[in-house]
């Protein structure tokens, strides 16, 4: 069992002296600067923008989520009175301190993200600039600003030492949340979750044996509706829709899209807003141990080598192609079961369902790698889940078992995390309004 965070950091006397100056009774906050989430979108943009720009793997985008929200989460809440406050998601609230929540979520959010992405600082000191340009109280600014600050502090030292430090340095730049090459490193294994108590929990049973028939299966589904030389505009659109690779979002960053689109929809105020991006990035951060554990446990072949180097003699059901290509047009980077799209889409859409109370809520988006970035619609989280994982078998870069295997790991690690944090402190469950 990997061990959990330490989620209850003690405040340090130096910041404790601080607030303590500060600690005047905490005056009102005018209601047009709690009235909706905004500046959670707005810094959630800037988290995205940086992944993009560094080109930043599917575990170092997740993580970067994850901090950005919990700090923004935690900032918020030790601002919400005792009365409707819920469990922080790592820094317990200070003591009178006040402040301006908006500008402490700011504040938060500028600090982590420095601290993530340092050489992009400029442009996290202008939107913090702005963000205190338009408090409508200096002084609920400073102590908000302070509050923020402390936040970010302690969830940076938390993750430190998380079990992400680089041994080998990819494509995304050097510096803490840099993972080693997939392939050489196995340290995936001990990479401390926001939330789920045991990410072994999740990991997979296998896949199938390669002389059985639900492999065969598998293997001649692939290797028709996955090969680039079978012309298919749907499929082609599909698989593009979710591609997500180097330079985009990545797949968790879709599902930050996702919940910015339907929590602006739906005029979520702030610390609901709040809630929401913490619990969302958080389960899709905890689907990283799991998926990549599995990867390297079983160390399975993709369904290129599969399909040119098949073995009649093993499986009588499976003929080779050597000249078989995947419709994404390279066989992929990583060992095949299971898919790590699948896991993230699964964990996110279960989170904004249980989030909701309920799956049913159509929303449109474009992806980074959409096509023309043009929007498709759907019907629901889940309709939307299960079309990620499926584009993986499209493209020719997974089978459908290790998509089905994914897709309910990640809503296992979506469901704790619904179950366990971010919960009302007074009645009720944390489940938006579901009984």
């Amino acid at each position: 069992m990997l061990e959990r965070p330490d989620r209850m950091r003690p405040v340090g006397i130096g910041v404790v002296l601080a607030l303590l100056a500060l600690a005047a009774p905490a005056a009102a906050v005018p209601a047009r600067r709690t009235a909706g989430g905004a500046v959670i979108r707005t810094w959630n943009n800037h988290v995205l923008d940086a992944v993009r720009l560094k080109s930043a793997s599917d575990a170092v985008a997740a993580r970067s989520y994850a901090m950005i929200n919990v700090a923004m989460y935690d900032a918020v809440n030790g601002l919400t009175p005792a009365s409707s406050r819920r469990t922080p998601a790592l820094v317990p609230p200070g003591r009178g301190i006040g402040g301006d929540p908006v500008v402490a979520a700011a504040g938060a959010a500028r600090d982590v993200l420095v601290s993530l992405y340092p050489d992009l600082a400029p442009r996290f000191d202008g939107q913090l600039a702005a963000d205190l340009a338009g408090a409508a109280d200096p002084d609920l600014a400073e102590r908000g600003r302070l509050w923020g600050g402390h936040v970010a502090g302690e969830v940076v030292a938390a993750r430190q030492d998380d079990g992400s430090a680089p041994t080998e340095t990819l494509a995304g730049g050097t510096g803490p949340g840099v993972f080693p090459d997939p392939w050489k490193g196995t340290q995936f294994r001990q990479l401390r979750p926001f939330v789920i108590s045991d990410p072994g929990a999740y990991v997979s049973d296998g896949p199938p044996s390669l002389a059985s028939a639900e492999y065969a299966a598998a293997f001649n589904e692939v290797k028709q509706v996955g090969s680039k030389a079978v012309a298919d505009p749907a499929a082609d659109a599909t698989f593009a829709i979710w591609r997500l690779g180097a330079g985009t979002s990545q797949p968790p960053g879709a599902w930050i899209q996702v919940a910015e689109t339907v929590s602006e929809a739906r005029s979520l105020p702030l610390a609901d807003t709040a809630r929401l991006f913490a619990l969302e990035s958080m389960a899709l951060a905890d689907t990283v141990a799991p998926t990549y554990s599995t990867k390297y446990l079983y160390h399975s072949w993709r369904p290129t080598t599969a399909v040119r180097q098949a073995d009649p003699a093993l499986n009588p059901a499976t003929t080779p192609d050597a000249s078989w290509t995947a419709r994404a047009g390279s066989p992929g980077t990583s060992p095949e079961h299971f898919s790590g799209h699948s896991t993230f889409s699964a964990a996110g859409a279960t989170v904004l369902a249980g989030f909701f109370c309920r799956d049913d809520i159509p929303f449109t988006m474009a992806t980074d790698s959409a096509p023309g970035h043009q929007a498709r619609t759907y019907p629901s989280f889940s309709a939307a889940a299960a079309e990620a994982g499926r584009s993986r078998v499209l493209g020719g870069l997974h089978f459908e078992f290790s998509n089905h295997s994914a897709l309910i790991a990640g809503q296992g690690v979506g469901t704790e995390v619904l179950a366990t944090s971010l919960l009302r402190m007074r009645g009720g469950t944390h489940n938006g309004d579901c009984p």
